[in-house]
């Protein structure tokens, strides 16, 4: 594995299963009460220039976990808020911590602040990618399914950082992506571009929800209305009707399909509560998870 984590693109199967290994044993060291301090006297920075509640509480408590120090970092206390260039910031953050992790916008910001550190930088989220997102469902799908292997999962709603992270581990991984998006709201041109090219099990694009879920063993869904997209609000609702996760469309799928959200949830919008509360919903599992997936990462970069 290489010494970041900034997109799902830039692992390899094997750094796939070494994460959900780690987080499989850091999980069930948890559970039975035992001590795991693999990162004692390390420092996480975290910078948010994006507010959180996963995000924030699963890598500061992961830390702590891990025996180590977090730090939270908004734009508001540092100079990266007041013109302070990245390269200066992250050449100077590197003397003083073992990692950054960092929320942000721009998915070129966190790329370039990795080539000026010399310490593990972590993408917490990016407008263009979510991979603690994404490996955590994937462990989500392995712990209730036991393999992802042959499956076909079906993303429904807007092409946005979740969808073309889906795309990028299905470039990765021998698993059926298929996904339904309005039109004008698809995902990422060229990662859908790459990833149609190389999924070893494939990557469809549909219009229609109802043939995306057909048969499929997991259905995905994120808000329609991403953060920073509120101007959009009133023309989204327009156009994302029929993409509602709901009774009838999960029915389509499998009998035994789980029924994920990254969440936070705007429901009756994009899924319905019946659904999320619903016995197909791994939702809350899949929330859990953000933990125990990124202290193995954290435990991988910043040993």
């Amino acid at each position: 594995m290489k010494k970041d984590l900034l997109s799902e693109y830039d692992l390899e199967r094997a750094d796939f299963e070494s994460i959900f290994e780690g987080a499989h044993r850091l999980k069930r060291l948890l559970r039975e009460g035992k001590e795991h301090h693999l990162l004692k006297g390390k420092t996480l920075g975290m910078i948010f220039d994006k507010s959180s509640t996963r995000t924030r509480i699963s890598f500061e408590v992961g830390m702590f976990q891990l025996g180590g120090v977090s730090l939270f970092l908004s734009n508001r206390d540092t100079q990266l808020g007041r013109g302070e260039i990245i390269a200066d910031s992250a050449r100077i953050m590197s003397r003083y911590l073992n990692g950054i992790m960092i929320r942000t916008f721009s998915q070129e910001s966190v790329e370039e602040f990795a080539r000026h550190a010399t310490i593990p930088v972590i993408n917490g989220l990016t407008d263009l990618l979510h991979p603690c997102q994404l490996l955590s469902d994937l462990f989500t799908i392995i712990e209730k399914r036991g393999a992802y292997e042959g499956l076909k999962v079906a993303y429904v709603g807007d092409g946005n950082n979740m969808a073309n992270s889906w795309i990028n581990a299905a470039a990765k991984l021998p698993f059926h992506l298929d996904l339904a998006c309005p039109d004008g709201y698809d995902p990422d041109v060229a990662i859908l571009k790459r990833g149609i090219a190389e999924a070893p099990a494939g990557v469809v694009l549909h219009r229609d929800p109802a043939e995306a879920v057909r048969d499929a063993d997991v259905v995905y869904t994120d808000v329609w209305v991403s953060m920073g997209q509120e101007a959009e609000r009133e023309e989204k609702m327009k156009r994302f009707q029929g993409y509602q996760v709901n009774r009838a469309l999960i029915d389509r799928a499998k009998k035994d399909v789980l029924v994920m959200h990254c969440l936070p949830a705007h429901r009756g919008e994009e899924i319905t509560a019946e659904v999320i509360d619903g016995p197909r919903s791994v939702i809350i599992d899949e929330a859990e998870n953000r933990l125990h997936v990124q202290k193995a990462v954290m435990a991988i970069l910043m040993r």
